[in-house]
């Protein structure tokens, strides 16, 4: 008497609850060989919409695997693949209350990797900038759209964010970013840019500056044209002094960055400093 064929090869036979090349019993849904057939970058795309991260140095063998374990268990809250565990701020994450910014593994992306990234968190512009650059520009872009930071923001000193818009200058993307007055330069020399009325001030006044603007440049009874007074360089006539309230009230209406420097190269301190606007080409 004829014998049922398990396998599906006999005639007659009907599909088989585990499809051909699906070695994950009571799993039809998941096909091992369709996953196998990934390419490596869309096994790791698939594994990051799981929750799984720190994957840079996983080969491909490993991707699946975790891949599929992944999809049998669900998905995982900032799972870590190679490391096999999860934590509020996962290993090599540097930017405190933003779990899912692993600077580590970000590092470890190749430089057209970076830069697509960036192009598609709207950051152009990056054909100069080296590796070290291109991965603190995008934990930056990570961290304002996270909500971590002011960038793009209203405009207010709250956190120092940098303002971006249509004409945002190579010199902002290529300065680090100072939110607080405890923030310091990475070495000597270093552009730097903010927002914080804290920071510009204590800048301007270690200094001997005063808040000016430039005589007759003023427009619907506000002041135009912003500069500091620095006694190094003599008075001059044409700047007039105001209050920090209205310097940093025009500051803020106009969108502008503060650009400077603490030190130079040579460690000797530095008055240079310059406004730029994201939103005119002229800053």
């Amino acid at each position: 008497m004829p014998t049922k064929s398990s396998s599906g090869r006999g005639s007659g036979s009907t599909a088989t609850k585990n499809p051909p090349g699906n070695q994950t019993p009571n799993t039809p849904d998941i096909s091992e060989s369709e996953i196998a057939r990934l390419k490596v970058d869309e096994l790791r795309s698939r594994l990051r919409s799981h929750g799984v991260t720190d994957t840079a140095d996983m080969h491909k063998d490993d991707l699946v695997k975790a891949l599929l374990k992944n999809m049998k268990d669900g998905p995982k809250k900032s799972t870590s693949a190679s490391r096999g565990g999860s934590s509020a701020n996962p290993p090599g994450n540097q930017t405190p209350n933003t779990p899912e910014i692993n600077e580590s593994e970000l590092a470890r992306l190749k430089v057209d990797e970076l830069r697509s990234r960036l192009r598609s968190h709207g950051v152009t512009d990056t054909a100069d900038m080296h590796k070290d650059d291109l991965v603190k520009a995008l934990v930056k872009s990570l961290r304002a759209d996270s909500g971590t930071g002011s960038r793009g923001g209203s405009g207010s000193s709250d956190g120092g964010g940098v303002r971006t818009g249509q004409h945002t200058s190579k010199s902002i993307r290529y300065s680090q970013e100072v939110t607080s007055v405890d923030d310091e330069p990475e070495r000597p020399g270093r552009s730097l840019v903010t927002t914080d009325h804290d920071v510009i001030r204590r800048w301007a006044e270690a200094r001997g500056g005063v808040p000016t603007t430039v005589d007759g440049s003023e427009h619907d009874g506000h002041a135009g044209v912003l500069r500091f007074d620095f006694p190094a360089n003599g008075r001059e006539a044409r700047l007039r002094e105001i209050s920090w309230e209205e310097w940093f009230r025009a500051f803020d209406e106009r969108r502008l960055n503060f650009i400077y420097q603490e030190e130079r190269s040579d460690g000797k301190q530095s008055n240079f400093f310059r406004l730029e606007s994201p939103d005119r080409e002229d800053g």
